[in-house]
């Protein structure tokens, strides 16, 4: 599989932001290589022979190449534990320093994770637990403005903020400058114009997070690499349908869209059977399924869901309507909770998209010191996605768990 029409690893929204970011250079070489042996063994054909040895043969370069891919990915695991088990220097000059963090929604499961990593992280650099306050958001962006302005009569020293809504980004950008504190943005990226006003500013804001399109592109490919491309019946389309997440959420535009464009640049014939709104929420996601399993029943051979927790609920619906995963139909979703890597390791999910909350937590809290330190910090910091699939389900869990 091809990556098409972006490079996830060399961002050009940013010269600046690409000067600097020098620190990520040997985990993007490592993942570029991964990613270019993963093409050149999934490009390998076997042409059929007469000849039953030069047969064996041909294969013997497609048997090393897997090797090499399996090698690779062992060694991007390892760096990530490596990242997740380093420990800071605790500075304690840090402990009369408030810190205010804004998530958008508790009871998501990934920013669960998320915040939780965040916090202990935040003390382990010497930040007092006691002056650190997260706030849920209850996915209500007018209830979360009256907690970010909140926290700025507090006098916060820095904001570390996952949208309810990006749309409503340059107003919350306003009003934490004007009062002269840092801003951290985590998870959900207000935008490119939103971005370039910082720059062009030098405003004290950031954004840490992941590119959407990196994982909606691992998404296609994990379905494009199985020996059918995902063709369930075998009718020589793939229909799919889609459970999105907020079709507002540059996450959810990316995910949707790359996803598709990975199967087609394989070269799969796709047709969408339906694409609906899920919120991220599982019970959202199950009913979203259930429904299009209802109206399209066997029609439907992938079901593609913008996050885990819609996916666990897709998955529910798929068993109650007695199909199985891996056999007649396929499901995909971004994440990587523990729940959904155990299921892709059991056979009972075909993929999932580690979205590295270790990578982003520590990433957030490090920028937000850097911003009460008094250093530069650049607009945005990107942290990669990895596939799990079967092959490296086991690995991943190990290191989540």
């Amino acid at each position: 599989m091809v990556f098409q029409g972006w490079n996830c690893y060399n961002n050009p929204r940013n010269e600046n932001q690409n000067k600097k970011q020098e620190g990520y250079k040997m985990k993007r070489k490592l993942i570029s290589a991964l990613l270019a042996t993963a093409m050149v063994a999934s490009m390998v054909v076997v042409p059929v022979m007469a000849d039953e040895e030069t047969e064996a043969a041909t294969r013997l370069p497609q048997k090393l190449l897997q090797k090499l891919l399996q090698k690779l990915l062992q060694k991007l695991l390892q760096k990530l534990q490596q990242k997740k088990n380093a420990e800071p220097v605790a500075n304690p000059d840090l402990a009369d320093k408030k810190v205010g963090v804004c998530i958008y929604q508790f009871s998501d499961n990934f920013m669960t994770l998320f915040r939780t990593e965040l916090e202990d992280y935040l003390v382990k650099l010497g930040f007092s637990k006691e002056n650190i306050t997260i706030q849920d958001g209850q996915n209500d962006q007018a209830t979360q403005s009256n907690q970010i302005d909140a926290f700025i009569a507090d006098g916060v020293d820095v904001l570390i903020i996952n949208p309810v809504n990006t749309s409503s980004a340059e107003t919350i950008t306003d009003k934490v400058v004007d009062a002269g504190i840092p801003l951290v943005y985590i998870n959900r990226e207000p935008g490119e114009d939103e971005e370039a006003r910082w720059d062009e500013n030098g405003w004290d804001v950031t954004y840490v997070g992941c590119d959407a399109r990196q994982s909606g592109t691992f998404q296609g490919e994990e379905i494009a690499e199985l020996e059918n491309k995902g063709d369930a019946d075998g009718d020589g389309v793939v229909r799919y349908i889609m459970v999105q997440g907020d079709p507002e959420n540059v996450d959810a535009q990316y995910r949707t869209e790359k996803s598709v464009e990975a199967l087609k640049a394989a070269g799969v014939e796709v047709e969408e059977l339906t694409k609906q709104r899920g919120d991220w929420d599982q019970t959202k996601g199950q009913e979203i399924t259930a429904n299009a399993l209802s109206q399209y029943g066997d029609k439907i051979d992938v079901v593609f869901c913008n996050n885990d927790a819609m996916a666990l609920g897709a998955l529910q619906a798929i068993e109650a309507a007695g199909r199985t995963v891996n056999k007649d139909i396929y499901l995909v979703g971004v994440d990587a909770l523990v729940e959904v890597v155990e299921n892709v390791m059991n056979d009972k999910m075909t993929g999932t998209v580690f979205n590295d909350y270790f990578g982003q937590a520590h990433t957030a809290a490090d920028k937000a010191l850097d911003f009460v330190n008094g250093k530069d910090v650049d607009n945005v910091y990107m942290v990669d996605y990895v596939k799990v699939t079967t092959e490296n389900a086991g690995d991943i869990l190990e290191m989540i768990k």
